[in-house]
């Protein structure tokens, strides 16, 4: 209570970050796994009509195939 007091903050506050800082500690860094993004390479594309910069146009497009 005297540290919070001290440092003009809450005892939660002070018991918050002192868990924060216990549990980075304990953990190593991880290095994201760099993944493939996947690329259409077909031919063909939207059907006629529908504009794919549209996000209605595909949403309405898809309710019409459902």
């Amino acid at each position: 209570k005297t540290l919070a007091a001290q440092q003009r903050t809450s005892l939660t506050r002070l018991i918050e970050e002192g868990l924060q800082l216990r549990l980075r500690e304990g953990q190593a860094p991880t290095k994201a796994k760099a993944i493939r993004i996947p690329v259409y390479r077909g031919k063909g594309g939207l059907t006629p009509g529908i504009d794919g910069l549209s996000n209605k146009a595909l949403l309405d497009a898809a309710d019409r195939d459902a």
